[in-house]
């Protein structure tokens, strides 16, 4: 697959652009602050509607203006020599629900476009998912759960509202207890453990299995593009562990199992929860442990060895998603389209070389650079422009 077209409409720094593309390498280069990330920042948001910068949506929306409207082609090979087309056209609402169309349709969901267009995004602040904390790992598991099944973003949005619901009850009665009122506020806790519980425990199992799936994808990749230095792997580590100990480890974690270990490990908490006014198990507080040469890579790992793993990481998610077949649609053509966001000029010549010798043969491979330079030459191809909001195609 690949983007054909991108269009931008009060999307970050662009009142208006029209920026039409081709599949194999495209350089977007121009000085920082020109608008260069902003270009395959849209092109992530429709992939998995969210920034690799921001958290939040409303800095996605120009300065002035009350929406943003991104607009993607995307073309996908469903069977060989039969290209499909599709229209996918994203409104960005700060304060409202965000709204979808696909090929001009009537207005939907956005989640609802999710699994149209794959990507899997490297950019400089990667870094911290080696280096950051917790929270970090967590959606880079969930982002790419996302693009493997689209209703874990379901799954995901309803944990979030289950989890803020349970947390304002806990706190209020911990409020309640130290006042010495009636814990009255405890009465409808049972529900929400349960539903806590429910999309949790669907939450968990998606990552265990995820986890295991790019285990050894990861540990390929950092040998690929370490050249051997250590070996990487990554195991998923529940909270549940911590409570319940090896009996939350059990196999096969059925989601039946995992949902019951919650509940037990809520009620375990229960009064510690309430005294601290959070809930203190569950997804929210997993974390993906990382580890080279046996050691925990955040605080042993160098900074060439985090880089390393930082793109061990994404590489992992570009060679699971291009082996994916869970969507029966993909065809021939599934694979992401890949996304390098100013890396190049954060690595060093054997990093640089080696990165680019193995997202060359991708399908679609969208570079930004500050300068042509810092574009290896096995990544030269077609160029784009971009300066003070206009973008020009290099012949």
């Amino acid at each position: 697959m690949y983007v054909a077209h991108l269009s931008l409409t009060d999307f970050r720094s662009y009142p208006q652009v029209e920026l039409p593309l081709d599949p194999g390498i495209t350089a977007l280069v121009g000085p920082n602050g020109q608008g260069k990330t902003n270009l395959v920042e849209a092109i992530g948001y429709v992939a998995t509607l969210g920034s690799h910068r921001v958290p939040s949506d409303a800095a996605l929306v120009r300065a002035g203006a009350t929406r943003a409207v991104v607009r993607t082609r995307v073309i996908r090979e469903l069977d060989p020599g039969s290209p499909r087309a599709t229209l996918v056209e994203i409104e960005v609402t700060p304060g409202k629900a965000n709204r979808a169309r696909v090929n001009g349709g009537s207005p939907g969901r956005a989640r609802d476009v999710l699994g149209i267009l794959r990507t899997v995004l490297f950019a400089p602040e990667d870094l911290s998912l080696v280096k950051g904390d917790p929270d970090g790992r967590r959606r880079f598991l969930d982002d790419l759960l996302v693009q493997i099944t689209p209703r874990i973003a379901g799954v995901v949005a309803d944990y979030d509202r289950v989890l803020r619901q349970r947390s304002a009850l806990l706190k209020s009665a911990g409020a309640a207890m130290r006042g010495g009122r009636s814990g009255a506020d405890l009465r409808t806790l049972d529900v929400w453990d349960a539903k806590l519980a429910q999309t949790g425990a669907q939450l968990v199992v998606a990552r265990r299995d995820l986890v295991t799936d790019l285990a050894p994808r990861v540990a390929q990749a950092y040998e690929q593009v370490s050249s051997g230095q250590g070996e990487a792997v990554i195991t998923y580590k529940a909270s549940l562990d911590g409570v319940l100990g090896e009996e939350a480890s059990a196999e096969p974690a059925t989601t039946e199992l995992v949902e019951a270990q919650l509940l037990e490990a809520m009620g375990r908490l229960r009064g510690k929860e309430i005294e601290r006014g959070v809930s203190l198990v569950g997804p929210h507080r997993d974390d993906l442990v990382l580890t080279l040469g046996g050691l925990p890579a955040k605080g042993y790992a160098s900074h060439g060895e985090s880089w390393s793993y930082a793109l061990a990481l994404r590489l992992a998610s570009y060679a699971l998603l291009s082996d994916d077949t869970s969507a029966a649609d993909w065809g021939p053509d599934g694979e992401p389209v890949l996304i390098l966001d100013d890396v190049f000029a954060e690595l060093d010549t054997r990093r640089r070389d080696r990165l680019a010798e193995l997202v060359a043969p991708a399908r679609q491979v969208l570079i930004t650079a500050a300068v042509p330079g810092d574009v290896p030459e096995p990544l030269a191809g077609g160029r784009v422009d971009v300066m003070s909001g206009e973008v020009a195609r290099v012949l």
